[in-house]
């Protein structure tokens, strides 16, 4: 595809989708199955997921036959992720011949008697929904999928635990560790210095005058969910490997390649420690070499299993 006039959010998680379901560690995700399982026979599950985007997560954990019958909420701070996750799982349910119920305004109903998911959408702040709900154990299950990278670690992870149940389970996957890629080189040395700032914006992030990203999530959580008093029962490599087969990328990869370099782009637009005359090329060459189906890329992230002491 040719390099994109503007760029959608929305899109792009739905081109990630595909990323992502190559990504995630098979080994983590059937340690979880298999926590589920020891759950008594006609349990509900109620699954909270923070920063649920459009929805994606939801059709894993109904594709994977995780629950048999659960309450989930989905939580997202953008109202458009909200609106078009209700579609969007609308859509899948068509596709899968899975009976969908509206149950109200950002209600589905999925599933029916063999299988029922309750799915609440809601558009919320994570700040805002632990100001009302943080101390409360009202969870057994609680998700995280490339989101924990966004926010501050040693703050907010207590806090979010502290939704859990006693022995309730956290499953955070693509957490950000430290590595992002692109083959061919152009300049090897230029190349890593654009690597090193771009995490170093991660790592300056701030929202809402707080800090709100670090690209050594994945390291890093080995010792806040320790420290927060969680129990890391499995964990694992995600990595994002994006490359051009036969014929060409698949799905919507490549519009997903288009977006991260935009992204960097945009990140180190103007930046002081870079030579625009050499970056504002460099990214034209990775633009070009997606077009032309060359461009190879690898993000490094890790996927956790845990659960809350009783």
């Amino acid at each position: 595809m040719s390099v994109p006039a503007i760029y959608d959010f929305l899109r792009y998680l739905s081109a990630k989708k595909s990323v992502d379901d190559r990504a995630l560690n098979r080994h983590v995700r059937d340690s979880l199955a298999a926590a589920i399982d020891s759950h008594p026979a006609g349990h509900r599950c109620d699954i909270l997921e923070l920063g649920a985007g459009i929805g994606t997560m939801v059709e894993r954990v109904l594709e994977w036959g995780l629950v048999r019958v659960a309450t989930y909420t989905a939580l997202d701070a953008d109202r458009a992720c909200v609106i078009e996750a209700k579609k969007r799982l609308t859509r899948w349910a068509g596709r899968h011949a899975f009976p969908a119920t509206d149950e109200g305004p950002q209600t589905l109903r999925l599933g029916g008697q063999e299988q029922h998911v309750y799915v609440k959408l809601e558009a919320a702040d994570l700040s805002e929904f632990l100001a009302r709900h943080e101390g409360r154990p009202e969870w057994d299950l609680l998700i995280a999928n490339a989101f924990l990278d966004l926010i501050d670690l040693a703050s907010t992870v207590p806090r979010v635990l502290s939704l859990l149940r006693p022995n309730g389970l956290f499953y955070f996957t693509i957490n950000f560790d430290g590595a992002t890629i692109f083959q061919p080189e152009i300049d090897p040395e230029f190349d890593r210095r654009i690597e090193a700032l771009y995490h170093e914006t991660m790592d300056r992030r701030v929202s809402g005058a707080k800090p709100s990203g670090d690209s050594r999530t994945g390291r890093h959580l080995f010792e806040q969910l320790r420290s927060a008093g969680a129990e890391i029962v499995d964990a694992g490599a995600s990595d994002w490997v994006v490359f051009p087969g036969s014929k060409g990328y698949p799905e919507d990869e490549s519009y997903f390649l288009h977006h991260i370099v935009h992204t960097i782009g945009t990140a180190l637009d103007a930046h002081p420690d870079l030579d625009p005359g050499r970056f504002s090329p460099w990214i034209s060459e990775r633009h070009a070499q997606i077009e032309h189906g060359r461009l190879v890329y690898i993000a490094h992230q890790i996927d956790f299993l845990g659960r809350v002491r009783s």
